[in-house]
This record gives structure tokens, C-alpha cells and sequence, in this order.
């Protein structure tokens, strides 16, 4: 199926549909807390909020007054959007769905006194709490880097500020410069996919700086769709990345960002600009909240309940779920399951089976769109992966321009899914 606004809506408005069946309302207003405005936080408290019809209050923690997709934010990076393409408000959820936004971060959770705390003081009760927190970084992860050298490595792995300095970088690369990228192993948040971002900053650097080199440092020996980027590299970009795997060392780096060198394998190598994507987990509020176990948050197949207390709900990045990827999509799918579980719980309306599906658009060159994607339902013990797809080498050029103009298609879908 060709994916684009109207038929993206369509289908989370069959999801709609069946999440307005009739309600049994419960004593009292139920109260549902969401912490994370992203691709599964604000697809969460939207969907609650307008299928319960007022019958739950619904409220949205998110410090952030705009939002910066990680989707399509390498494509800024590579001049194929403004970002201002990529940013979105709130207003909408507040103004048009009754859904009380607090513009705040969340620093604890009392699971006993169903509370969430505020960093501006006081705090938030809750008969059910969702958490769709994204990532933080694993400390030590990459020897001689920590988020306090962000602004001389940027990771760029969080949308927004740090995404303008890692293309001012670029831009200012002198001419025969190097760029190198510090891979993360799985699992890890794509998008922004490393891959594509490798491959849009060739094509900047193509066009402004054609001598400057890409080298990408990875613990991996392979990554998602890697024949269909190392086709792709080759046909647009000759000879500009070397993609060091783990066989080869890529596991072995340190970086020094005084000094701006990366040493990989025990070669030291003076680089112009240095893009750190540390191994990740869940972010912070999750452990605050108990539900963590390692770096991840498990969590139940059938409404993303957190094993750890039922509760507590934990969407897209920070879930540790099974065969999903850590996807915008993934989140998105999520999220509409939850809410539909939880609106379930809270007023007696009709709670349907698990589905999930997801795909991941990459850009690598101008009109040279590929994608991967998966159905997945859900088993008591993971979320599993039903049948899948994924784009093919040496594929037409009209299939792989239209296979990027159905995620043009796709954005405006989810962000309108997502901000209403």
C-alpha cells in the first residue's frame, strides 16, 4: 500500500473508531499522567483524550515548548528540510483535546502515592502513568566522551539545538576535511539512523566540500539495510566513507574532544568534526519509576505495561518490548495500544488484540529512498515480528523515488497523528 497523509490518518482512524466503543464510567474522573511529548507520549495522550470524550483527565509532561522530530532530522542535516520543518507545538493537544501540557521535566515517581514529581515543584496523582521518556546515554560509553563535551562532539541524537550545531560544523569543515561518526551497537534509537545521517552528510559535503572524507567507527560488524547504504555510498559517493566495522577495530575507540582526535584501534586520527552516538537506555524517569531492569524497561506485549507495576506504561525507545525497533513508528503503534488498554481500564470500553506494524524510510541520495519494515502481534512473551519487507538492490530509480515520497507522506501522517 502507498503510504501518505490521507491513508496513514485512515488507519489510525479505524483504530479511532474502535476505541470509541461505549464506556462504563468509573467513580470519580480518572486521571492518566504522560510523561514524553514524542512519537509515543503525545500519540498517547491525544488518543485518550479524544476517545474518552472527557470522561478521563488527561495530563501531558513535556519540558520541551517545541518539539523536534529525531525522524527526519537528518534530512535537515542534508539540506532536504528546514527545521522548521521538523518542529511542532503543543497547542493543538492543549487548545483543541482538553489536555492539560505541562511544560516541566519529571524528576521522580512515587508508585505507592501514584505521584509525579516537577522540577518546578509540586506534584502530579495519577490512576495511570505512562512514560514514553526516549533515551539518555550509558555513562563511560565512549572512553574520553560525556554529554559535558556535547558541544565539541555533538551527538545530535536528541532533535533540536544539538542538530544546528552538528550542521554548522559541517558547513564549516575546512576544505579536505574529515568527519567521523562513533557508531553505537544496538539497540539503539533510528531513526535518526547513523547510516543516513552518514549519508547525508556526504551529499552536503559532495556538493560544498567533495575532498573532505567520512569515517565511521562502528562496534558492529553489520546495521540495518547495510547492502542497501553500501550500494548507495559507492554510486553517490566514491571513495568518501570508510566504514570501519568491528572486525576491523570499530569496537576499539576513544576520543579526546580538547584535542579533536578519535584513536580507533590504537590509530589516532585528527579529525575536523566528531558526531559521538554513545551506546544508549531508557531515559532516567524510568529507573526513577522502578520499572527498569538493566538499560531497558520490560514491559507486556498486550497493552505495554510495565512488569514491573501495572500501572505504569512504557512506550517506544525506552520499552524493552522484543522485535521492535526503536522507532518513531514503533512508538506511534505503541502508543495507539496503550491508549486503547488503558482507556479500557479505566472506564470498561472495549479493549481490542495487540497489532503493531512499523517502517523506517533512510534517505541516501537525492530521490534514492529505501525502507524496511515489519507487522508484529503481540505473545506473552515479547512483541514478534509477523512478516516483513525491506527495498532491494539495484532497485529502479522511479521505485526508489517514490519509496521517498511515500515517507514525505508518512511524516505529515504521524506528526498530524501525533499533534493533531
Amino acid at each position: 500500500m502507498t503510504l501518505n497523509r490521507r491513508t496513514f490518518l485512515g488507519t489510525a482512524g479505524a483504530v479511532a473508531a474502535g476505541l470509541s466503543a461505549p464506556a462504563v464510567l468509573a467513580q470519580g474522573k480518572p486521571r492518566v499522567v504522560v510523561v514524553g511529548g514524542g512519537a509515543g507520549g503525545a500519540t498517547a495522550a491525544r488518543y485518550i483524550a479524544k476517545d474518552s470524550k472527557g470522561e478521563i483527565d488527561v495530563t501531558l509532561i513535556e519540558p520541551s515548548r517545541t518539539y523536534y522530530t529525531c525522524f527526519f532530522s537528518n534530512l535537515y542535516l542534508g539540506g532536504f528540510q528546514e527545521l522548521s520543518g521538523i518542529a511542532h507545538s503543543y497547542g493543538t493537544l492543549a487548545a483543541g483535546y482538553g489536555i492539560n501540557v505541562i511544560h516541566d521535566w519529571a524528576t521522580g515517581v512515587d508508585p505507592d502515592a501514584r505521584t509525579v514529581s516537577l522540577a518546578g515543584g509540586g506534584t502530579v496523582p495519577y490512576d495511570k502513568l505512562i512514560l514514553s521518556p526516549g533515551i539518555d546515554f550509558v555513562d563511560g560509553a565512549v572512553e574520553g566522551w560525556d554529554v559535558s563535551a556535547q558541544n565539541k562532539m555533538p551527538h545530535a541524537y536528541k532533535a533540536g539545538s544539538q542538530t544546528e550545531l552538528l550542521k554548522a560544523q559541517i558547513m564549516a569543515m575546512p576544505e579536505g576535511g574529515t568527519f567521523a561518526m562513533v557508531a553505537p551497537p544496538n539497540p539503539y534509537r533510528c531513526p535518526p539512523g547513523p547510516y543516513e545521517r552518514v549519508s547525508m552528510v556526504a551529499h552536503v559535503l559532495k556538493a560544498s566540500n567533495p575532498a573532505a572524507k567520512i569515517i565511521v567507527a562502528d562496534p558492529k560488524p553489520k546495521f540495518s539495510k547495510m547492502a542497501l547504504f553500501q550500494e548507495g555510498w559507492a554510486n553517490h559517493y566514491e571513495g568518501m566513507v570508510d566504514w570501519i566495522g568491528e572486525d576491523f577495530g570499530g569496537g576499539n575507540v576513544s576520543v579526546d574532544p580538547d584535542a579533536m582526535t578519535v584513536t580507533i584501534d590504537g590509530e589516532e586520527t585528527k579529525v575536523d568534526v566528531c558526531n559521538v552516538i554513545p551506546a544508549m537506555k531508557a531515559g532516567r524517569i524510568a529507573e526513577m519509576a522502578g520499572v527498569t531492569d538493566g538499560n531497558w524497561a520490560p514491559v507486556n506485549a498486550a497493552d505495554m505495561s510495565s512488569k514491573a507495576n501495572p500501572d505504569i506504561y512504557v512506550l517506544g525507545d525506552a520499552s524493552q518490548q522484543g522485535d521492535m525497533p526503536k522507532s518513531g513508528f514503533s512508538a506511534n503503534s505503541q502508543a495507539k495500544v496503550c491508549a486503547n488498554a488503558v482507556r479500557g481500564a479505566l472506564t470498561g470500553s472495549k479493549v481490542f488484540p495487540a497489532k503493531f506494524s512499523n517502517t523506517c524510510w533512510s534517505l541516501i541520495g537525492t530521490d534514492d529512498g529505501v525502507k524496511v519494515g515489519a507487522t508484529y502481534e503481540a505473545t506473552p512473551e515479547k512483541i514478534a515480528k509477523v512478516d516483513g519487507f525491506i527495498s532491494q538492490t539495484g532497485e529502479d530509480a522511479n521505485l526508489r523515488k517514490a519509496t521517498y515520497e511515500e515517507s514525505l507522506g508518512w511524516y505529515a501522517g504521524i506528526t498530524s497523528d501525533m499533534f493533531g
